[in-house]
């Protein structure tokens, strides 16, 4: 088999800037947002941020069908393709530079890469690029220790890619750890992969997050139920339902509103809030997805109670 070369362009190699979405986690790690910040190179910043959002579901149920870490499998996608830029990407749908090889029976294009006029596999459509993809990992016995590594460690699997063989850029795993740790792509091999999969398709104007596997947006300065309604497609009556609140009640910037029904209990990671300075059962409902009746109702307590600085409660 004929080591091969990545199809990312030298020209992105050296432009390659930090993209920033910086992830704050409340307690127990169960909820996070993303911050984005000023990039050097928009274009570069939109290409890739349309490129993941575009394709990390499909990237979510191949880690689920195959075991490979989705950072990977999108990191390998954006640096192989230039997000989709490249000639064989955007002509013959392929994703990954995977070179047709002994026994490939599907169509073919020429182009030049280690050698000139070397035959590449064409697809129909990226999905079967990806497909094709992870068939090619599990299948090769030169990648089979890649499958003994943890599915959250990308480290290991992007400098194993390399030893295997996958690229002859001598700089192959370092560019793929660079792409998925400045655009944070290994909160897709987390538990909740596929949600963050779903809020990237969302593309609410909105910053968003996830706390106890349901999704949340960040209250701005002047939105109101109606202008949040407008933008989620979710009735204002059933937000409001979604978040215990009355037709009256304002909400200010910074409010988390979410966008499903809480639950019952909290995250299996949390299982007490100790009350802080300025808690309130809402508040503390709100911070971990639970609702209120049930973080009464776990705790004994009466619809009168006032949680106290230092109050242990339970979570679940």
């Amino acid at each position: 088999m004929i080591a091969k070369k990545t199809f990312f362009p030298s020209f992105f190699s050296r432009i390659f800037v930090v993209f920033v979405g910086v992830l704050f986690l409340w307690s127990c790690g169960t909820s996070k947002h993303v911050v984005r910040k000023s990039h050097s190179s928009t274009y570069q910043k939109q290409s890739y941020n349309n490129y993941i959002r575009k394709y990390s579901p499909i990237a979510v149920e191949q880690m689920k069908r195959f075991e490979i870490p989705a950072s990977i499998t999108l990191a390998q996608g954006l640096l192989e393709s230039g997000a989709g830029n490249s000639t064989l990407a955007r002509k013959s749908n392929n994703h990954f530079g995977i070179k047709c090889h002994r026994g490939w029976k599907g169509r073919k294009v020429y182009h030049d890469d280690d050698r000139a006029h070397e035959c590449f596999r064409a697809y129909p459509n990226v999905a079967e690029s990806y497909e094709d993809h992870s068939r090619f990992l599990i299948s090769s016995p030169r990648y089979s220790k890649l499958f003994s590594y943890k599915i959250t460690d990308y480290s290991k699997w992007a400098r194993g890619l390399k030893a295997a063989g996958y690229a002859t850029n001598p700089n192959y795993a370092n560019l793929l750890i660079g792409i998925i740790e400045n655009y944070k792509l290994y909160r897709y091999d987390q538990h909740d992969g596929a949600l963050e999969a779903a809020v990237d398709q969302m593309n609410y104007t909105h910053k968003m997050g996830i706390a106890n596997g349901l999704v949340y947006l960040i209250v701005r300065e002047g939105d109101t139920f109606k202008s949040l309604s407008a933008e989620t497609g979710i009735s204002a009556s059933r937000i409001r339902k979604y978040n215990e609140l009355d037709k009256y009640h304002p909400i200010e910037a910074g409010d988390i509103i979410y966008l499903h029904t809480k639950k019952t209990k909290a995250a299996k990671s949390c299982h007490y809030h100790t009350v802080k300075a300025g808690d309130s059962m809402y508040l503390i409902s709100q911070r971990y997805g639970i609702r209120m009746k049930y973080l009464f109702r776990r705790n004994y307590l009466s619809w009168d109670y006032i949680p106290k600085v230092g109050d242990r409660l339970k979570l679940r």
